[in-house]
């Protein structure tokens, strides 16, 4: 079954809006995880911080990616906006990622596909390709990105750089040990972002792992839909799980590789 069949087969484009109580969710969902690190961090309780700190980048990653397929239901500015300080909270130019994410759907898997890389790896082999997987995210922009996109690498790129010198001259530890949690996410995206949720589907990229389990997708933030994501990229996270009901009610025969 081709992709193009399996858009025609289920009802989702309803699914595409946002109301006011889930905007609010997917424009705000990092706030208290950032509240919840930054405090047990301030008063030195850096172990205590750290799933704050986890789920603080899961949820920022959750939120740039809605960014990235124009899905928060903000207009143009304020999703910009969402981008451009998530990049300097998460020490990376988002920019950059949503260049490479964009490709990443048109060319999945092939050697245009920079983004997806690390998918044919072996899984640490991942995780050890991912300070190289971020520079190339960054490099490949600037080489073939457009002047908009170079021009909000280079704010952002800039910005980060701003942050972290004023975190360290003033030896803010708190921030300190942010930043230091927040490089080391970004270093394991090729493992957690690519190669959990595309190893093993070279045959048919377009059909990406999923997951099922309940609590599973709880504790991510539904971040493990992958297969739905990439059949129906302009739904919105939040409505993910219905995207996935509709899926299974409507092609029960449909191959659904499991992520964990």
């Amino acid at each position: 079954m081709t992709h193009a069949e399996i858009v025609r087969r289920v009802q989702w484009k309803d699914l595409r809006q946002l109301n006011v109580c889930e905007m609010l969710i997917e424009n705000n969902l990092t706030i208290p995880w950032l509240l919840g690190s930054w405090t047990l961090a301030y008063i030195g309780y850096y172990w205590f911080a750290l799933p704050f700190s986890a789920f603080f980048f899961l949820t920022a990653l959750r939120q740039v990616h809605n960014g990235f397929h124009n899905s928060l239901g903000t207009n143009k500015f304020l999703t910009w906006l969402s981008l451009y300080l998530n990049s300097i909270l998460m020490m990376a130019s988002i920019h950059a990622v949503k260049f490479n994410h964009i490709r990443h759907h048109k060319y999945c898997l092939t050697e245009e596909d920079y983004e997806g890389k690390s998918a044919g790896m072996s899984w640490y082999g991942a995780i050890l390709y991912g300070p190289v997987h971020m520079f190339l995210i960054h490099k490949v922009t600037l080489q073939l990105g457009n002047k908009q996109y170079v021009r909000n690498v280079l704010v952002e790129l800039l910005s980060i750089a701003l942050f972290a010198f004023v975190v360290f001259y003033f030896q803010l530890y708190f921030l300190i040990y942010h930043i230091i949690v927040m490089v080391i996410g970004e270093f394991l995206m090729a493992f957690f972002a690519v190669w959990t949720v595309h190893h093993h589907t070279e045959e048919t990229p377009e059909l990406a792992r999923t997951q099922r389990s309940g609590w599973k997708n709880r504790i991510t933030f539904s971040m493990f839909y992958h297969l739905e994501h990439h059949l129906f990229p302009a739904v919105p996270t939040i409505k993910l799980p219905e995207l996935a009901r509709r899926i299974d009610e409507t092609l029960p025969e449909l191959e659904k590789k499991q992520t964990f």
